[in-house]
């Protein structure tokens, strides 16, 4: 990845170069050096524009997607150089590894995470010119980019009428049902901090409001948690096995066969079909949504070879109920504890597998269900509440 960023980044400095060497040749400089004269006012206003390509380029990678936007409207020289398609591509590649979440409505296009870079020999210009077109321009790199970054997310959502705040409030004053959710994957099992054990000692975060006596066949136990102090909720924990079975399998890292689905076979590229056991088909049908905690460790999915059977596995408790009400997914792309950046050639890399790249590895853009991937950690719980918000407006409840 750092090699790629590296890669692109001289790509893009070649194309702004191009690009204003053609457009805007009484801005060049000589020998990498700004040529400007600070006796005259107008040349002082434009001592930004007269900086090297390098320099603007730096300038532009601290800036907030905004202040891009800002920078762009001052002339028509930055509106062209801010719209650079390569720019944007560089942005996308260089931040989605560090989005905290992401969902169906902002997920970038899949082909944006494997098209291969552009050569050497093309540029802006030549896109400019109509000359190259059909790969590159295929994507609005500024408007996924801007779609996906969650600083920029909530600028580009409809601001509510008057009325709607008001009927919130109303609604506010009227108890909703006790919303009732799934909870199963990998991430209760493999890691190191139980997410399940943290998330039932942490009245900081999400305090326990009361043990219902029940059980589905032994499967499991639904636990109410109360949600910002207004709102209940139930989380129904499946297990894949025993506890025992549990702890010798994360102990050796080995996968084990899970309880919960039955294997039907394999379809036509090799993968496994899976079907829910009739216990976790009953649940199915009366939970609101699920809740699937996804082990985020870097290697762990690759190692064990477990790819396919979530995919599969996801796949098969959407599809076991039948209704017009489509059911949301949360994933909680969690590891066990925070770990400090690694860095490879100056470039920063986080110790986890990004919410983005989840997203993909667990097939949820082919999904026609409404879902999010929200980057959690077991041992502080952090990203939980973001996750568990965005599962109760899905659900319909008025937060």
């Amino acid at each position: 990845m750092a090699d790629k960023i590296q890669h692109i980044e001289s790509l893009v400095i070649r194309s702004l170069r191009r690009f204003r060497d053609l457009y805007f040749p009484g801005k060049l400089v000589r020998g990498d050096m700004a040529v400007v004269d600070w006796a005259g006012e107008e040349e002082q206003g434009l001592a930004l524009d007269s900086l090297p390509v390098d320099v603007q380029f730096l300038i532009m990678t601290f800036l907030s997607p905004a202040d891009l936007c800002c920078l762009g409207a001052t002339s028509q020289y930055w509106r062209a150089m801010v719209r650079d398609p390569l720019l944007w591509r560089y942005f996308l590649l260089r931040d989605m590894p560090y989005w905290p979440s992401i969902d169906h409505v902002t997920m970038p296009h899949l082909e944006l995470l494997d098209a291969p870079l552009i050569s050497d020999d093309e540029s802006l210009d030549d896109r400019e010119e109509g000359e190259g077109e059909g790969r590159e321009l295929r994507f609005d790199y500024m408007s996924e980019y801007l779609k996906g970054c969650p600083s920029c997310r909530q600028q580009w959502l409809p601001s509510r009428p008057a009325y709607e705040v008001v009927t919130s409030f109303l609604q506010s004053l009227v108890t909703s049902p006790e919303p009732r959710y799934a909870m199963f994957g990998p991430g209760m099992e493999q890691l190191d901090v139980s997410f399940v054990r943290r998330l039932m000692h942490a009245p900081d975060v999400l305090p326990v409001a009361g043990i219902p006596l029940r059980q589905i066949n032994g499967i499991g136990s639904g636990i109410s948690y109360m949600f910002n102090n207004q709102q209940r909720l139930n989380i129904l924990t499946l297990y894949s096995t025993i506890k025992t079975e549990r702890d010798r399998a994360r102990l050796q890292q080995q996968s084990i066969s899970s309880k919960l689905f039955t294997v039907e076979g394999t379809d036509d590229s090799g993968c496994p079909l899976y079907s829910p056991t009739p216990e976790v088909q009953q649940v199915c049908q009366v939970v609101d949504g699920f809740i699937y905690v996804a082990n985020a460790e870097p290697g762990r999915a690759e190692l064990t070879g477990e790819v396919n059977s979530e995919v599969a596995q996801i796949r098969a408790v959407l599809n076991c109920f039948r209704g017009s009400t489509c059911k949301p997914l949360l994933v909680l792309s969690c590891i066990s504890r925070e770990q400090p950046e690694a860095t490879t050639d100056g470039v920063s890399a986080r110790c986890r597998t990004p919410c983005v790249y989840m997203a993909k590895r667990l097939g949820l853009p082919q999904l026609s269900y409404p879902w999010m991937v929200q980057d959690t950690v077991a041992e502080s719980l952090s990203g939980l509440l973001d996750g568990i918000s965005w599962l109760l407006r899905c659900s319909g409840v008025k937060l």
